[in-house]
């Protein structure tokens, strides 16, 4: 494998909620095909072989794409700090990348392929404040022997006690969530901790590896980037000060949950250190956690305090757990309402 510095400059980030100075669409063909030529002259062999029948790759070529046809996007910041990490084991390779828009606050994707299989895509879209849009969500993990899944359009604000919301952008999805639900099935418990930040229309799922499943995500994770674009695409910017406040604490409090309690964390701690790990997920996976909003994990989520005043680390602290799919076929919410 060809060398890949992991390169962090002194770097000043702007402020979130500027909007940027738009660049012209050719930039983001141009850093796509750079992005696409810098990973083949990268790959070793044996992860040629790995990916060959399948690679997240193409989930973020397309997604690109996508985007662009509905909206012009430029390089964030960030992409000068975060871009490139081979592992503490000199086989994992991470690559980075991060775009911005009028009314996409950040859209970054974090890819790591390694030995024996493993493949991993953490892809999501935050919308600027201005916007009460959902964030979309792709965690995908994949190992020789085992997929994980997690595929959803998060709601910024609660879907089970604000029905005007939840009617706003899922009521039409409904039967594309249940077209995917079909193919994918529920993967097993989840905890209620974790479902409040679900959307009626989530895909959790696990499979053996399967190139009809692997087809089937693909499949989905299309056209629920699509079905995103076009919530975005008709969104109007608010011009209410407190609905933008609201919206901007909506998503630190999102962002704050994810930083803290996402599963994927320990992973990444082990494949690039607990430093760079920390920087990873508070600066570039969850940026805005740190300067969107002053309140802390424990003031967001007080049952996880401790008596030293510390954050319980247990994954499961309150409600109940759910084996299978806690949304009937209308999208209404059949699992414990007290989350």
């Amino acid at each position: 494998m060809a060398s890949c510095p992991y390169h962090f400059s002194s770097f000043n980030i702007i402020s979130t909620l500027k909007k940027p100075t738009l660049q012209p669409r050719t930039v983001i063909t141009s850093s796509l095909s750079n992005f696409t030529s810098a990973r083949c002259c990268m790959m070793t062999p044996s992860m040629a072989e790995v990916t060959s029948d399948f690679s997240y790759k193409k989930f973020i070529d397309f997604a690109l794409q996508e985007t662009t046809s509905y909206t012009d996007l430029s390089p964030s910041p960030l992409q000068e700090k975060y871009h490139c990490l081979v592992g503490m084991d000199g086989k994992a390779e991470l690559q980075m990348l991060s775009f911005e828009s009028p009314k996409i606050r950040l859209l970054r994707s974090l890819s790591i392929e390694g030995s024996d299989g493993l493949q991993v895509l953490d892809f999501a879209v935050f919308p600027r404040p201005e916007f009460d849009v959902p964030i979309f969500c792709a965690n995908f993990f994949t190992t020789a022997t085992m997929n994980i899944v997690v595929l959803d359009l998060n709601p910024l604000h609660d879907v089970i006690s604000q029905q005007d919301y939840k009617d706003k952008y899922y009521k039409h999805l409904i039967p594309l969530g249940l077209k995917y639900a079909e193919l994918l099935p529920w993967g097993g418990k989840i905890t209620s901790e974790s479902l409040k930040f679900f959307s009626p229309i989530v895909l959790w799922t696990k499979f053996s590896p399967d190139q009809h499943k692997h087809h089937a995500l693909y499949s989905a994770f299309k056209d629920y980037l699509k079905s995103w674009l076009e919530l975005m695409d008709q969104a109007s910017e608010k011009a209410d000060v407190p609905k933008i406040k609201c919206n901007l604490e909506a998503q630190h409090r999102y962002l704050t949950w994810r930083a803290e309690k996402d599963p994927g964390h320990q992973f990444l701690r082990r494949l690039v250190g607990e430093r760079l790990a920390k920087e990873i997920i508070r600066s570039f996976l969850f940026n805005g956690v740190d300067d969107l909003g002053s309140k802390t994990f424990i003031d967001y989520f007080p049952e996880y305090k401790c008596d030293d005043g510390t954050v319980n680390r247990k994954r499961s602290m309150i409600g109940k757990s759910f084996d299978s799919r806690p949304w009937d076929a209308t999208g209404e919410f059949i699992g414990n309402n007290s989350l």
